[in-house]
């Protein structure tokens, strides 16, 4: 029996818009955002998937576009799990602020190896590495037992909390996983086998 696993990275927050670094801080979706949310639940809809559960972070921008989705596809009182295991990477003291002005503070370089490296963690905060520590287990045990009954389960979550789920989906090195640009408001579908081997991978752009 083949589950399937939808991970969908929240619309553009404020402070994406803004260029600020986000993290665990709690910020809406922009117009752009709450549009980009309910187009996936249209692009969803039109492949006519159901899901029989939903899991989201502990933050509002995945929690609307979580909602978003579902409302589209007429699916509004859905169980929905929230769990700040899937909350965005920590950005520590970069928390708050521009990106351009980081790289003044700190120099280009080494705001890059923060941003881009798997292993090396800005200050205060979490590197990926960490992020996946604490996503991997959370999917294991909480939401990859529904996909491998052949339930149907939508992630609304943050570009980090997906890459490091992506990353071991896709059996991907953290040099491989960095690169990953994830979209905003992007279906990623899985078809899991009942060994939670990937059996299919469709990403819905456009």
């Amino acid at each position: 029996m083949s589950g399937t696993l939808v991970l969908v990275r929240h619309g553009q927050s404020e402070w994406n818009l803004k260029n600020l670094f986000t993290g665990w801080r709690d910020v809406d979706l922009t117009e752009q955002g709450n549009a980009e949310a309910l187009a996936a639940g249209e692009k969803l809809k039109a492949r006519g998937l159901k899901f029989d559960i939903a899991f989201t972070s502990a933050l509002k921008r995945a929690q609307e576009t979580c909602q978003h989705i579902l409302d589209v596809v007429g699916q509004s009182d859905l169980k929905t799990i929230r769990d700040q295991a899937l909350n965005e990477r920590d950005y520590g003291d970069l928390s708050g602020l521009n990106k351009d002005d980081a790289r003044k503070k700190w120099g280009e370089e080494q705001v890059h190896i923060w941003r881009r490296s798997y292993d090396v963690a800005p200050p205060g905060g979490e590197s990926l590495k960490d992020t996946g520590a604490r996503v991997w287990p959370y999917y294991l045990h909480d939401v990859q037992p529904h996909v491998l009954r052949g339930e149907t389960v939508l992630v609304a979550a943050h570009g980090n909390s997906l890459r490091a789920l992506i990353m071991a989906l896709d059996g991907k090195s953290g040099e491989e996983i960095v690169k990953l640009e994830l979209g905003t408001g992007v279906p990623v579908i899985y078809k899991l086998n009942a060994d939670s081997t990937v059996a299919k991978k469709e990403v819905l752009e456009g």
